[in-house]
């Protein structure tokens, strides 16, 4: 596959090298600005969930009445 792609490339190995690298770059970019933040909100890595109820915080005891 990877050799397919190279083949592809235009130029020589120094311009393949660069365009390679560049499309890497490129890549990185729309997954880090575009598709992961589009994903998060999906996923939740944040929200654990233990015995099958949502982690949430312990309440604040309440005073004693009177």
């Amino acid at each position: 596959m990877y050799a397919l792609i190279w083949r592809l490339l235009p130029g020589g190995w120094q311009t393949k090298t660069a365009i390679a690298a560049g499309l890497v770059l490129l890549a990185a970019v729309i997954l880090w600005y575009l598709v992961f933040p589009w994903a998060e909100p999906k996923i939740q890595f944040d929200h654990g969930v233990m015995n099958g109820n949502p982690a949430t915080t312990t309440p604040a005891p309440t005073p004693p009445g009177p």
